[in-house]
């Protein structure tokens, strides 16, 4: 098995590279105030750059798709002025193209087929113990295919939380990049997509910022430079737990559109005018975009859900 010198410092882009950003959301269920939180954030940081932002749906997981959600998220970024350029792309139209990707990876060598389960899996902590690797299952039997993360450790500078360091080969061990049932991995698809749309900066939630060194590491394997990374707080309840469709968040009232994109603003700490929650959503971005900073976040992990959001 060839072993893989998993070791980058980001970002390394040269400033002539031209901004491409993306909001990705899966329908699983509408639009909440964190996701509003993300798509504002990566909106603004792409329109002050002068780049482009673009919408993917990522609907890889035909099993967890809500009825009627695409549409309704679609819906609520339109009436909160979140217009993306170019066409909107759904990632199952490029299964054929993840399952080519993933089977070169294992024909290098690079990933191999596994059967582990998850429940075998929990009881070794979660940990990937990669026995699989040396002793694959009979070609006969349903597996999965998991990419082998080498033994060296993956840096990278976030734009917002600062320097990071993984040693995946300690943080959960190789990692699945085509499920057993016949699915691509989330991992997978989100980087050659990021990858596909020349994407140069991902703006997204710090709870995904355990899946950057993952996405890493798979475009070292592709020999690709990945984006650079900016991980924002997240939303969170009175509990500390996360805002999310999982936990039964509440869908954006699409009449407050106006208070909804306020509220947004102050959390993102732009420190928008009361006077501003008034008026229209196209002028509150026009305010919004040249006070962006990412800066005002620096090393923030999460924000406080707001009580109630001001008439």
């Amino acid at each position: 098995m060839a072993r893989l010198q998993a070791v980058t410092e980001s970002p390394l882009h040269p400033p002539s590279r031209r901004y491409r950003g993306r909001f990705a959301p899966s329908p699983t269920g509408p639009l909440h105030l964190g996701s509003l939180l993300t798509a504002v954030a990566s909106y603004l940081d792409a329109r002050q750059a002068g780049g482009d932002w673009l919408l993917r749906i990522e609907n890889i997981d035909p099993v967890r798709e809500a009825s009627g959600a695409e549409s309704q998220i679609l819906h609520a970024l339109e009436q909160h002025g979140l217009h993306w350029d170019g066409p909107l792309e759904r990632q199952w139209s490029r299964m054929s193209h993840y399952r080519e990707v993933a089977e070169r990876l294992r024909e290098r060598g690079l990933a191999y087929r596994c059967q582990c389960s998850r429940s075998e899996l929990a009881s070794l902590g979660g940990q990937h113990p990669a026995t699989c690797r040396h002793r694959p299952p009979a070609a006969n039997l349903p597996s999965a295919l998991r990419v082998d993360v080498g033994d060296r450790p993956i840096r990278f500078i976030d734009l917002i939380q600062g320097p990071q360091q993984f040693q995946l080969a300690r943080d959960g061990g190789d990692f699945v990049i085509w499920r057993r049932d016949d699915l691509v991995s989330y991992q997978l698809a989100v980087l050659l997509d990021d990858l596909r749309q020349g994407i140069s900066r991902v703006v997204r939630g710090v709870d995904l910022l355990d899946s950057t060194p993952r996405q890493i590491h798979l475009a070292m394997l592709l020999g690709e430079p990945p984006p650079d990374y900016g991980h924002l707080p997240v939303l969170v309840n009175r509990s500390g737990a996360k805002l999310s469709k999982q936990n039964l968040a509440p869908a954006l009232d699409l009449s407050r559109a106006r208070q909804n994109l306020h509220a947004v603003l102050t959390l993102l700490r732009l420190e928008p005018p009361p006077a501003l929650r008034h008026e229209a959503v196209r002028t509150q971005l026009d305010w919004a975009t040249p006070r962006w900073s990412l800066a005002a976040l620096q090393g923030c992990r999460s924000l406080p859900m707001p009580e109630r959001l001001a008439d």
